[in-house]
């Protein structure tokens, strides 16, 4: 019966039993954000340039520090690797909706004038979701690649 006891802990008994566990796995998941991040730059909505779509890489996340991580708690993996784009993502991912772009649009006077004037509003824009989607296509291929590179230190270990 195998008992785990946190990442830790796991990490520290693998690498007593296949030292370059750390290795193959910090590459597998850099190979990996890399390939995700290809992905989702084919998928990603063009607009007037390609600025945006050429702004996707997949990178360590030691490498940038001042980036926030989106949709999940902070690692203490130091290998980890993610996928990094323009902070415009959220907009095109999920849609935004009509607004004022006004000043003063933002309050309630500002809403009701620029409602009635019919100018200063933005219509909002439909979602065009490519990095959700594609990353829960790509997951499952993921892991598996990360998982073999595991596999791989662990078998070189046994063969010594």
């Amino acid at each position: 019966m195998a008992e785990l006891k946190g990442r830790d802990a796991l990490m520290r008994r693998l690498n007593q039993l296949a030292p370059n566990v750390e290795k193959y796995a910090a590459q597998a998941k850099l190979e990996v954000a890399e390939e995700a991040a290809e992905m989702m730059r084919e998928r990603a909505p063009t607009g007037a340039t390609l600025e945006y779509r050429e702004s996707f890489s997949g990178e360590l996340l030691a490498n940038n520090p001042n980036k926030q991580q989106v949709g999940l708690s902070q690692t203490k993996d130091r290998s980890a690797a993610g996928v990094f784009a323009q902070y415009i993502w959220r907009f095109l991912e999920f849609g935004t909706a009509p607004h004022s772009t006004v000043k003063g649009g933002g309050t309630v006077l500002g809403k009701k004038t620029a409602a009635a004037s019919g100018k200063g509003m933005h219509p909002g824009t439909a979602a065009q979701p490519h990095i959700f989607p594609t990353w829960r296509a790509y997951k499952k291929k993921a892991s598996a690649k990360i998982r073999a590179a595991v596999n791989k230190a662990v078998r070189e270990a046994m063969g010594k």
